[in-house]
């Protein structure tokens, strides 16, 4: 979800979406996603083709573009986060409202993750057991160590996220550590795509990563900026209204006006 701390004021915002409510829209999505895998191929014979046989393709070619949605999804979360932190969310479309998107942005990216993951099961080539998914570091005959990263990564997501639901309990300061494992857990998630996908090498690919990562960089240098700038040079409260003699002895008559 985020991956800063909240500005002054940001701890008033309260999760728009309740625990039922996040692990029922996980569910939901997930059940869609594998609906239209079964209904699709009947609409278009084609994809039914790419879904069954030896050596079926649409299974992989479905997890590869559900890991550039889910961590496009991942991306725009942080940027929401950090455009609250620093300030920059107060434009448009205001904190309250980017705060809300922040967290449904994060949730839908979430469960294209899963998807993601469950979705490569119907690949034949690699032949993943859903052991091996729920493992890290265990797909021995698949680059183990940036999937085990990746894995990771998707861990360190979902309880980022189930954070936000149980902060009353665990409190402000561990709700606020936790989001700062969001770096990690982005940089988890480059490094996985970048050294366990097969889209790596391709010259669009290449300049996503860059654009995405560079972007988050100019935020966050925006965000510690910012903060400096603060510490050094904080902004003075307004000076207390001194009252004088002349405004104590204005009182209110009988009538309801002011008399000096």
């Amino acid at each position: 979800m985020s991956i800063n701390t909240p500005p002054s004021g940001q701890n008033d915002f309260e999760s728009s979406v309740n625990l039922q409510s996040f692990l029922l829209f996980l569910l939901a999505v997930l059940v869609g996603l594998l609906v239209a895998v079964i209904v699709l191929p009947i609409w278009m014979p084609n994809m039914a083709f790419s879904l069954s046989g030896n050596a079926p393709k649409a299974y992989w070619y479905l997890s590869r573009a559900t890991a550039f949605a889910s961590l496009s999804l991942l991306w725009l979360s942080m940027a929401l986060g950090l455009g609250i932190t620093n300030k920059m969310a107060r434009l448009w479309p205001g904190a309250p409202a980017t705060f809300a998107i922040h967290e449904y942005v994060s949730l839908l990216g979430l469960a294209f993750a899963v998807f993601h993951a469950v979705v490569i099961l119907g690949d034949h080539y690699i032949k993943f057991t859903p052991l091996q998914l729920l493992m890290p570091f265990s797909t021995v005959d698949y680059r183990p160590l940036w999937v085990g990263i990746g894995q990771i990564g998707f861990y360190i997501w979902a309880i980022v996220a189930l954070s936000f639901y149980i902060r009353p309990a665990i409190g402000q300061k561990t709700w606020r550590f936790l989001h700062y494992a969001s770096f990690i857990m982005y940089l988890m998630g480059i490094f996985h795509g970048l050294f366990s996908g097969t889209d790596s090498g391709a010259n669009w690919a290449q300049k996503y990563y860059w654009f995405s990562a560079g972007s988050l960089i100019f935020l966050l240098v925006v965000r510690i900026v910012g903060a400096v700038i603060d510490k050094l040079f904080p902004a003075r409260k307004p000076a207390p209204v001194q009252r004088t003699i002349q405004d104590e002895k204005k009182v209110i008559n009988n009538k309801g006006q002011v008399t000096p």
